[in-house]
C-alpha cells in the first residue's frame, strides 16, 4: 500500500528520524536493509497520470482570478441572481484552465530526469574501483583513475580509489568475498565535501570527496570500475541539490497583484452603487411594474438590492481580467524565443547561441539599474599566458609589444617543449641553462606543485589537462624551460629536468581551498631529500616566510608592484626542507586526522598550518588574462544607459583596479576614485565618511534614494573590509562594512559612484553585496558570471546571467539567461530587454483600457434599466469579446511592436532610462488608463443612446429597441478599441494588419451568422437576436453614429499626444523623429584608442573559488576529452561588437515631461 501511495505521489510517511551517520557493509544485504535506506527510485516530476488533473486544478484555483471566476460560475447557477447564461463564464474559464494546464504539463515532462530507467545510477564509493588502463601497461594502473564530466562541469576531473582495494582487480570471487564496512556522513547537498572511512582487515582508511563518484557523472580513461553504493535515489547529492528553486517574480508581476486587488475593490464599489440604486428604484417605482412583473413572495426592496448586488458582480466580472495571465505568459514566451533566435548573440567560435532559460523575467531586462559582474572569465577570456616572473629577486618578462623587434626564444634545445609557447626574454633561458640553482628550484616547483594530468599519445607529444587555466599556463612554462612534467602515479611524480628523467616520491598533497588560498606538495627526491613546495597568494605566502627571506621578499614586492600596471594575476612560490623524523610524526598525525569522523577538516587545516611555516621565498609568477572582445565598448554603452556596474572579484585590489581602467569602468578624468581597505570597524567607517566628504547622515528609511552628485566617482573596496572574518594567522576578527550598523553607510557611499569594484571577495560576500542593494534600493539588479563561485550571486540578483566559458556550466545552469560573451549583454538589455518592457507595458495599458471600457458601459446602462442587472450587450458578444474579437490584435502588438529598431537602440542608450523609472506602467499610469476608459465608456454609451432615442428607420419604422441598441453599442465599442490599438502601434507588420482586420471581419461574420434566421430556428433560446444585424446595419444613421462615436473616442488622445510631442517631447519622441528624418545608415564614429594604463600598485593572484584536486593524483595517463561537435546553426558572422567597433553616441537633452497617459 505504501508503495502504491508513493507511486501516486500521495505518500504520507511517519515522522522522519534524522540520520546521524550512515553504515554500509559490503556484500551484506540483510545488514544494509535493516537501516531502511532509500532505494534508487527518483521522482522529479510534480505530477503523474493520476494526480495531474486534481493537483493542477488545485494549483490553478489558488490564483485569485481563477478562484473568482469559479465563484461567479456558482453564482450563475442561481436563477434569482444570474441574468447571464452559464456559458459566458464557463467558456473563457475552461479555455484559460486548459491552456495553463497544457503549459504546466509540458513543463513537468521536461523537468523529469531524462535518464534511461534501465540504467541504475547511484552515488558510489570508488574504494573498490579497479580497472585496466587501456593506454599503457603498468602495474600501478591497478589503482583507479576515473575522469568524469558531470552535467555542471566541462573539464575532466580525477577520481581515485584506495590502493589497498586495487588488489581486488576485476575478480568476481575477490569482490564477492570483500567484507569492508564504510561509515560516512548522512545524505547532504555538499558537492565539494565528503567525510567517511573504510574499515578493512582491522585497519582504517580515509574516504573523502576524491574517492566518490556522483550520480550523473561519465567515466573516462577507464574500461570499467566496481564500487560500493553509498547513496541511492533521493539521497544522492544530485537529488539533494534539486531543491525548490526560488521563484523570481518581476516588478510588474508584483504591481499586477496590487492592481488586481484594487480592481476587486473597484468592482465591489460599482456593484454597491448599483445595488443601492436598485433598492431606491424598487422603493419608489417598483409598484408601478408589479402588475405585469409580479414580485416573488418575500421579496422587498432591501432583499432585491442584495440580489442585484450579486447579479452585477456577475455582469461586471470582465473588469477582472481572467485571460490576462495567459496572455502575459504567451507574450513572455514569444519574447524569449526572440532571444534564442537572435543571430547577433550567437558565438560561432564555440557554436553557442544565447538562451533564455526562463520565460518570466523578460520585461525585467528593460529595467536594470545595477549590474554585478565577476571579472575572470566574464570580463576577461580566462585564457592564461605566462608573461613575467621574479626569481630570487630578479625580474624576467615577456614584452609582447616588442615581439616584432625581438626574436622569440628558441626552445629547439628542448625536444619536449610546447611549440605554441612564446617568450621573448632570452636572459631567462640563459639563467636556466646556466645551471642557476634558484631558477631550477623555481621551475621544479612549477613542475611538481599542481594537479595537472598529462596525456602522451605519441612520444614527446604532451597534452596537459588542468582544473584551472592558471595551472596549465604555469606547468607549460616549466615544461618549456626544461622542467617537463611527464607522468604521475598515486605515489610519484615523474619530471624530465634538463633532459634527465627524475622520479619524486609523493608523500602528501596539501590541497587548495578558499580559506587557505595556497597549495603545497611534499616530495622525496631520489637522493632522499624531503621538500615542501608551496604556491599561493602573495599575502598568504609572505606571512609564512622565514626571516632570512626578507631581502628577496622586498625585491619580489617591488616586482609585483611593476606587474600590477598590466593587471597581471600573480602567485608567490616558496619551499622548505623537512626533517625525516618530523615528517614521520606529522604523517602519523595526518593519518589519524584524515580517518577521524569528527572535525576532520579543522584538524587537517591545523596540521597544514603547522608544516607550512618557515618557508624560503623563490619568487613570483605573473600570468596575463586578456579582456574579451567588446568589453570596454559594452561597459561604456551600459554606463550611458545610466546602469551602474559593480565588479565583484576575487583578485587583489591593484589587479582589479587595472582591469577597471582597461574596461573603461575607471577613467583618469573621474573626479575621484575612493579606496576602502580598512582592517577595523573604525577605519572602515572613517574611510566611508571621508569618501562622502562629510555628507554622511544616517536616514531612518528602509529604502534610500539616489543622492545628487557633482562629478563622476568610483569606489574600490577590499574584501576584508566587507564582512567580519577571522585571520587564520593572528586569530583577529577583521572586516566590517557589511555589518548591520554600517550597511546603509556603505550603500549610500557606493550608490553615489558610477562604478564600484569589490576585490578579494568570496562567493558568500558577492551574494551579500547583491542582497544589500536589493534590500535598500528600489532598483532591479542583474548578476553575471561564468564560474561556480558566481552561482550564489546569480541566484541572489533579480536576474542572473551565465556565461558559458572556461570554468564549466554551473553558472549557466543556475542562470536565467546565458550566452558566450560579455559583449552580448548590451544587446540583451538595450534591445531585447527594452523591447520586452515596452511591449508588456503597452499590452497591460491596452488590456485594462479595453476591459474597463467594456465594463463601464454596463455600469452606465444600469441607470437606464431600473438597475435590473440587464446586460447592454448580446451574451455571445460578452463571451467572445476577450477570447476572439480582441485577443489576437493585442498579442500582435505585444509580440512585434518596437519604438525604434536595434541600431537606434544602440545609438541612443538613453532610451533605456524610462524602464528604470517605471514610466510606461505604474499605479499612476493605471489610474490614467481607468480615467481614459471612463471617458470612452461615456461616449460609447450616451452617443448611441442619444442617436437612437426616438429614431425611426428611413422607411418610417421604429428601430428604438433593446437588440438594435445592443448591436450598435457593441459595434462602436469594438471599432473604438481597435482604433486605439492602431494609435498605440509604432511598428506595423503584415501580422498586425492581419490580426486587426481579421478580428473585425470575424466579428461581422459571426454577428450576421448568429443573428440569422437559421440559428434562431435551430437554437431558439440561445440566439434571440434574430434579424437585428441586417435590419440595423443597413441604416446610414447607424454607421454615422459609429463614425461619430469613434472620432469622439480618439480625438482627445490624438490631441494630447500631438501637444505632448510638440511641447514636451520625450527621448523616444526625439529619436523616432530623427529616425524618420534619417533613412540612411549613420556613419560609424572614429575608433577611440584606449591608452594602456601604467601603475605601480601591487597586483594579486586570485585562486578560483573551487576546491582543489590535489589528492587525485593517480597512475596512468588520461585521454583528452574530445569536445562534442554540434552542427553550425548560423553562419560564422558575428556582431559589429565582436570586432570591438565602438557605438556612435549622441547627446539628447530632454525637457520637463508631463505625466503620461495612454
Amino acid at each position: 500500500m505504501g508503495s502504491l501511495l508513493s507511486r501516486l505521489g500521495l505518500e504520507c510517511g511517519a515522522k522522519e528520524v534524522k540520520e546521524e551517520e550512515r553504515n554500509i557493509r559490503a556484500n551484506d544485504r540483510e545488514y544494509n536493509l535493516s537501516y531502511k535506506y532509500a532505494n534508487n527510485a527518483i521522482k522529479t516530476s510534480k505530477y503523474n497520470i493520476f494526480t495531474f488533473l486534481p493537483l493542477n486544478l488545485f494549483e490553478q484555483f489558488q490564483r485569485l482570478a481563477n478562484a473568482y471566476f469559479l465563484f461567479l460560475l456558482c453564482l450563475q447557477l442561481i436563477p434569482d441572481i444570474s441574468s447571464l447564461s452559464w456559458f459566458t463564464t464557463v467558456v473563457p474559464l475552461v479555455l484559460v484552465l486548459a491552456m495553463t494546464m497544457a503549459k504546466d504539463g509540458s513543463d513537468d515532462i521536461v523537468s523529469a530526469i531524462p535518464f534511461n530507467p534501465s540504467i541504475r545510477t547511484f552515488d558510489v564509493c570508488v574504494c573498490l574501483c579497479v580497472y585496466t588502463c587501456i593506454s599503457f601497461k603498468d602495474p600501478l594502473s591497478l589503482f583507479a583513475l576515473l575522469l568524469f564530466s558531470s552535467s555542471s562541469e566541462t573539464n575532466l576531473k580525477v577520481k581515485q580509489g584506495l590502493t589497498v582495494t586495487g588488489e581486488l582487480e576485476d575478480s568476481i570471487e575477490k569482490l564477492a568475498s570483500f567484507d569492508g564496512q564504510v561509515r560516512c556522513e548522512p545524505p547532504n547537498n555538499r558537492l565539494d565535501k565528503f567525510t567517511g572511512c573504510l574499515s578493512l582487515d582491522g585497519a582504517m582508511y580515509s574516504l573523502d570527496n576524491e574517492k566518490i563518484l556522483l550520480r550523473g557523472c561519465t567515466l573516462r580513461n577507464t574500461q570499467w570500475c566496481f564500487g560500493l553504493v553509498l547513496f541511492g535515489g533521493p539521497d544522492t547529492k544530485l537529488m539533494q541539490n534539486c531543491g525548490k528553486t526560488t521563484f523570481k517574480r518581476t516588478s510588474i508581476d508584483r504591481l499586477m497583484n496590487v492592481l488586481v486587488l484594487s480592481i476587486f475593490g473597484f468592482l465591489a464599489i460599482m456593484c454597491l452603487i448599483l445595488a443601492i440604486g436598485n433598492g431606491i428604484w424598487e422603493y419608489q417605482e417598483g409598484a408601478t411594474f408589479a402588475a405585469f412583473l409580479p414580485k416573488p413572495e418575500g421579496v422587498n426592496p432591501p432583499f432585491s438590492a442584495f440580489l442585484t448586488f450579486w447579479s452585477y458582480v456577475i455582469i461586471l466580472n470582465t473588469v477582472v481580467p481572467i485571460s490576462l495571465y495567459v496572455s502575459v505568459e504567451i507574450i513572455r514566451l514569444g519574447n524569449s524565443f526572440y532571444i534564442d533566435w537572435d543571430r547577433k548573440m550567437y558565438y560561432p567560435k564555440n557554436d553557442t547561441p544565447a538562451q533564455a532559460r526562463t520565460t518570466t523575467l523578460n520585461e525585467e531586462l528593460g529595467q536594470i539599474k545595477y549590474i554585478f559582474s565577476d571579472k575572470t572569465g566574464t570580463l576577461t577570456q580566462n585564457i592564461m599566458t605566462f608573461n613575467k616572473c621574479s626569481i630570487n629577486g630578479n625580474s624576467f618578462f615577456d614584452n609582447r609589444s616588442l615581439s616584432s623587434k625581438t626574436e622569440r626564444v628558441d626552445f629547439s634545445w628542448n625536444k619536449l617543449a610546447d611549440p605554441k609557447f612564446w617568450f621573448h626574454d632570452h636572459s631567462l633561458v640563459e639563467v636556466v641553462r646556466g645551471g642557476n640553482p634558484k631558477a631550477h628550484d623555481f621551475f621544479r616547483l612549477l613542475a611538481l606543485c599542481h594537479t595537472v594530468m598529462p596525456e602522451e599519445k605519441k612520444e614527446g607529444e604532451l597534452y596537459y589537462q588542468a582544473q584551472s587555466p592558471d595551472e596549465g599556463a604555469l606547468v607549460t612554462a616549466a615544461r618549456n624551460f626544461g622542467f617537463v612534467f611527464r607522468s604521475r602515479t598515486p605515489e610519484s611524480i615523474t619530471v624530465v629536468e634538463m633532459g634527465k628523467l627524475v622520479t619524486y616520491e609523493l608523500l602528501a598533497v596539501l590541497d587548495f581551498n578558499n580559506v587557505r588560498k595556497r597549495m603545497s606538495v611534499i616530495v622525496r627526491s631520489p637522493d632522499g631529500r624531503l621538500t615542501l613546495y608551496c604556491k599561493g597568494a602573495d599575502t598568504i605566502i609572505f606571512e609564512r616566510l622565514h626571516p632570512s627571506s626578507k631581502n628577496v621578499m622586498e625585491a619580489t614586492t617591488q616586482h609585483l608592484n611593476e606587474y600590477a600596471g598590466d593587471g597581471l594575476r600573480t602567485l608567490a612560490l616558496a619551499y622548505k626542507d623537512i626533517d625525516l623524523n618530523y615528517m614521520e610524526d606529522w604523517k602519523k598525525r595526518h593519518h589519524e586526522a584524515s580517518t577521524g569522523m569528527e572535525q576532520r577538516e579543522e584538524k587537517l587545516d591545523a596540521l597544514y598550518e603547522e608544516i607550512e611555516k618557515g618557508l624560503l621565498l623563490l619568487g613570483a609568477t605573473a600570468v596575463e588574462d586578456k579582456l574579451q572582445d567588446g568589453v570596454p565598448q559594452t561597459i561604456e554603452q551600459l554606463a550611458k544607459a545610466d546602469i551602474k556596474i559593480w565588479v565583484l572579484t576575487g583578485d587583489k585590489q591593484e589587479t582589479a583596479e587595472n582591469i577597471g581602467y582597461s574596461c573603461n569602468m575607471l577613467r583618469e578624468e573621474m573626479t575621484e576614485v575612493f579606496i576602502v581597505a580598512g582592517n577595523t570597524a573604525e577605519e572602515v567607517r572613517v574611510e566611508l565618511q571621508m569618501s562622502r566628504n562629510g555628507l554622511f547622515c544616517l536616514l531612518k528609511k528602509e529604502t534610500m534614494e539616489d543622492e545628487p552628485v557633482n562629478g563622476e566617482y568610483a569606489m574600490v573596496i577590499n574584501g576584508h573590509s566587507l564582512v567580519r572574518t577571522k585571520n587564520p594567522v593572528t586569530g583577529h576578527l577583521i572586516a566590517y562594512a557589511l555589518e548591520k550598523d554600517m550597511q546603509k553607510e556603505l550603500l549610500r557611499t557606493a550608490c553615489m559612484c558610477q562604478t564600484v569594484i569589490c576585490c578579494r571577495v568570496t562567493p558568500l560576500q558577492k551574494a551579500q553585496v547583491v542582497e544589500l542593494v536589493k534590500k535598500y534600493k528600489q532598483a532591479i539588479t542583474l548578476a553575471i558570471g561564468d564560474g561556480a563561485n558566481d552561482v550564489s550571486m546569480i541566484k541572489a540578483a533579480h536576474i542572473g546571467v551565465g556565461i558559458s566559458g572556461q570554468e564549466g556550466m554551473q553558472a549557466v545552469l543556475s542562470s536565467d539567461y546565458s550566452f558566450a560573451q560579455f559583449r552580448y549583454l548590451q544587446r540583451l538589455l538595450l534591445v531585447h530587454g527594452r523591447w520586452s518592457y515596452l511591449r508588456m507595458c503597452k499590452f497591460l495599458r491596452y488590456f485594462f483600457y479595453k476591459n474597463f471600457t467594456f465594463t463601464l458601459v454596463h455600469f452606465w446602462y444600469g441607470f437606464f434599466c431600473g438597475f435590473s442587472a440587464q446586460t447592454v450587450y448580446d451574451e455571445w458578444f460578452i463571451t467572445l469579446y476577450n477570447l476572439v474579437y480582441t485577443a489576437l490584435p493585442v498579442l500582435g502588438l505585444s509580440l512585434f511592436d518596437q519604438d525604434v529598431n536595434d541600431r537606434w537602440s544602440f545609438q541612443y542608450p538613453q532610451l533605456y532610462a524610462p524602464g528604470q523609472l517605471n514610466q510606461y506602467f505604474s499605479k499612476k499610469a493605471f489610474i490614467y488608463t481607468v480615467l481614459h476608459s471612463g471617458y470612452s465608456s461615456l461616449v460609447l454609451f450616451f452617443i448611441p443612446w442619444a442617436a437612437m432615442y426616438d429614431t425611426v428607420r428611413d422607411d418610417g419604422k421604429d428601430i428604438v429597441d433593446y437588440q438594435s441598441f445592443a448591436l450598435l453599442a457593441q459595434t462602436c465599442l469594438l471599432i473604438a478599441v481597435n482604433i486605439q490599438l492602431g494609435l498605440d502601434t509604432y511598428y506595423w507588420t503584415a501580422v498586425n494588419q492581419f490580426f486587426l482586420w481579421g478580428s473585425l471581419s470575424v466579428y461581422f461574420a459571426v454577428t450576421f451568422t448568429m443573428y440569422s434566421n437559421g440559428m434562431f430556428l435551430i437554437f431558439t433560446s440561445s440566439f434571440p437576436f434574430i434579424g437585428a444585424a441586417r435590419n440595423s446595419l443597413n441604416q446610414p444613421n447607424m454607421w454615422l453614429t459609429i463614425l461619430i462615436t469613434s472620432i469622439l473616442c480618439v480625438v482627445p488622445v490624438v490631441a494630447y499626444r500631438f501637444l505632448r510631442i510638440l511641447l514636451w517631447p520625450t527621448i523616444n519622441d526625439k529619436v523616432r523623429h530623427k529616425m524618420r528624418q534619417e533613412k540612411a545608415v549613420l556613419p560609424a564614429a572614429p575608433r577611440r584608442i584606449q591608452p594602456r594604463r601604467i601603475s605601480t600598485r601591487r597586483s594579486g593572484y586570485a585562486f578560483s573559488h573551487a576546491q582543489g584536486y590535489g589528492d587525485l593524483v593517480t597512475s596512468g595517463r588520461f585521454l583528452r576529452r574530445t569536445p562534442r561537435s554540434r552542427g553550425i546553426v548560423f553562419s560564422h558572422t558575428d556582431s559589429p561588437l565582436a570586432q570591438a567597433k565602438p557605438q556612435l553616441y549622441r547627446t539628447i537633452v530632454e525637457g520637463e515631461e508631463p505625466p503620461q497617459i495612454p
